[in-house]
């Protein structure tokens, strides 16, 4: 939790948040990815200064455990002073232990935030599904969260001004939104209108438009001229010299010569899985992971 210090802003973590989204199609299948849908609506964490503290953090935690799928069992929310914004004991149930910062009997409003990223620990200590180090764990923590539909509630609790700020999580503002957008994307929701935070709701945006930027790469037809005159002079010198580095590191595709011709591999603007195509001109393809379809001029 960064409280009143400066928040770190852009996508240092992109690499990580990517190979986080392509590791939970991987364990929970396309299908299983999708069954989280609806996000979790603003009513199910809506926490006013007038609820019970304890009566109301259980309610949220309920709604959150339903949501992610865990096992109907009870959460049992504390609060005391530390550090960290909230801490979860993992273990085989059937009771949750979340213990939350005392900073939030004043700001109940985000305690839903706080819940959702210490619930999906949980969620994530039962799918067996983790990251090695710390960093890049609680990064696929934040990322799973926002992805299977109750993150929105943690770029929503970043607020920031010329005095003072607050983020919950490890990711970035915007890189939740990017997150989010992809989510939005693959769900077809729009989350815009659940922003009670005004920096939460620019912070989408731009997290939104890097997530369009995946989808507008070449060799996808939605690739705009620049990008696919790129691609034209990198195909041009990768059928020219065989074998040999085309594209720099920037490029999101690389050509690989093969004994049937040409291929090149680009990452799924969905799951971010490589797919390899044989450069042939106009090509429909399917990803073997996420199922989506894409239109490629390869």
């Amino acid at each position: 939790m960064v409280s009143g210090s400066e928040v770190v802003h852009g996508f240092p973590h992109l690499d990580t948040v990517r190979a986080a989204i392509t590791a939970l199609y991987r364990r929970l299948s396309p299908d299983g990815v999708r069954s989280y849908a609806p996000s979790v609506l603003p009513a199910d964490a809506a926490f006013s200064d007038q609820d019970d503290l304890h009566l109301g953090a259980q309610r949220v935690a309920r709604a959150l455990v339903q949501h992610l799928k865990l096992p109907d069992a009870r959460m049992i929310v504390s609060f005391r002073d530390m550090h960290h914004a909230a801490s979860v004991e993992l273990t085989a149930g059937p009771e949750y232990f979340i213990e939350l910062n005392d900073r939030f009997r004043t700001h109940r409003r985000d305690i839903g935030a706080a819940l959702a990223h210490e619930i999906m620990h949980i969620v994530l200590h039962r799918l067996d599904l983790s990251f090695p180090g710390t960093r890049d764990n609680e990064i696929l923590t934040d990322t799973a969260t926002t992805y299977l539909g109750a993150g929105w509630l943690l770029l929503d609790a970043f607020r920031e001004d010329g005095v003072s700020s607050q983020k919950l999580g490890y990711l970035t503002p915007e890189e939740f939104g990017y997150v989010l957008a992809k989510r939005a994307t693959a769900f077809d929701e729009d989350p815009s209108a659940w922003f009670t935070s005004p920096q939460g709701y620019t912070a989408y945006t731009k997290g939104r438009a890097q997530a369009l930027r995946d989808a507008r790469q070449p060799p996808l037809t939605t690739g705009g001229w620049a990008g696919r005159h790129r691609y034209a002079k990198d195909r041009r010198y990768a059928v020219e010299h065989p074998g040999a580095a085309g594209a720099d590191d920037s490029s999101p595709y690389a050509f690989e010569p093969g004994p049937e011709g040409m291929r090149v591999s680009f990452p799924c603007p969905t799951c971010h899985q490589r797919i390899r195509v044989p450069v042939r001109g106009r090509v429909r393809a399917r990803c073997g992971l996420c199922r989506t379809i894409l239109e490629c001029d390869t």
